[in-house]
């Protein structure tokens, strides 16, 4: 498959916080950033326009704080602002390797990153740039997942690619019932009445009503993000 073509042309690669972590129990792990940027750099070598969603959990997660008695807005907008250092942390891993990278938050604050226009982001990937989303939405009570599928839309990527620590959506948690089934594709509302953990609902619901697929994949192995941009069967699609 080393000559196979890309399945998309532009897509939205959702990371979660805990992706950087690599073996630390918090904050960002360097040379875990570095890998995924030559993934990230493998992908734009296809000819492929990437933007980016990162998340924040591996340093602060609202619902975490709001189990601790912090108030949920000001929760939220903590781990909005985790997912910035991280925003930093993605664009000076990929920047080290040649990637010409924009980095974009919903919550201005234009000494570290450029505030959302729209057609400026798709300025962006049209002159290939990789484009990293911060910030979420900018407000609170929605998720990177939910902040995720509406940038997707509105740059018009062709596909979510969901990169997590396990290998696609499962019946239950693979982790503590071993006889877990994991799906090669699930639809849409089999997700949402079945209550599979994939994103959160309102994300789901977006993605349904909008015809935007979703390929959930491990990032555990190197190379992943490529073959899920060559449309390889690595994971799970939700259509």
């Amino acid at each position: 498959m080393a000559d196979a073509k890309p399945a998309f042309d532009r897509v939205l690669l959702k990371l979660s916080g805990e992706s950087l972590l690599g073996k630390r129990d918090f904050g960002v792990d360097f040379p875990t950033a570095a890998s995924i940027a030559r993934e990230i750099k493998d992908v734009r070598g296809l000819g492929v326009q990437v933007a980016i969603m990162i998340g924040g959990g591996n340093i602060f997660r609202g619902v975490r704080g709001t189990a601790e008695g912090v108030e949920r807005v000001a929760a939220d907008q903590m781990g909005l602002l985790a997912t910035v250092i991280n925003g930093i942390a993605l664009q000076d891993a990929l920047e080290k390797i040649g990637v010409d990278t924009r980095h974009v938050s919903a919550i201005e604050m234009r000494s570290v990153a450029e505030p959302f226009i729209r057609r400026r982001a798709l300025r962006h990937l049209d002159k290939g740039r990789v484009v990293i989303f911060s910030a979420g939405i900018g407000s609170p009570y929605f998720t990177t997942d939910t902040a995720a599928a509406l940038r997707a839309l509105e740059i018009k990527a062709q596909v979510i690619l969901k990169a997590t620590n396990v290998d696609g959506i499962y019946s239950a948690d693979p982790k503590k019932a071993p006889g877990a089934k994991r799906y090669a594709k699930i639809r849409y509302l089999d997700v949402l009445k079945r209550g599979l953990k994939v994103m959160d609902a309102t994300a789901i619901s977006l993605c349904k009503d909008n015809d935007l697929p979703i390929v959930v994949f491990s990032l555990g192995r190197r190379g992943n993000i490529v073959r899920a941009v060559r449309g390889e069967n690595i994971g799970t699609q939700v259509y």
